[in-house]
């Protein structure tokens, strides 16, 4: 169970007058801040797409068409082509 801290004894007293302005009375949950991180790193989504990617890239050195990419990878023409030219930011597409 939570803990829970009286705002007068932790804030100052121009920050409590400016949120007891907003919420007297009311219990409030303040959350920790948190460090933003890149899409796909905390699941490991962002390094599957790069190692799927560069297997397109490398099946397509290889001399696979790009319809035959399509169908083997499940993407549209439009994300082959962006993946082997390098249009999409970080290489990774979701598509």
């Amino acid at each position: 169970m939570a803990r829970y801290l009286n705002a007068a004894d932790v804030l100052p007293a121009e920050l409590l007058a400016e949120v007891q302005r907003y919420a007297a009375g009311e219990q409030l949950y303040i959350p920790r801040p948190q460090e933003r991180l890149p899409w796909g790193t905390r699941t490991g989504a962002r390094a599957q797409l790069a190692l799927r990617n560069e297997q397109i890239r490398q099946r397509r050195r290889e001399g696979a068409s790009i319809e035959e990419l399509m169908r083997e990878f499940h993407l549209s023409y439009d994300s082959i082509r962006k993946i082997l030219s390098g249009k999409n930011g970080s290489n990774c597409s979701r598509g």
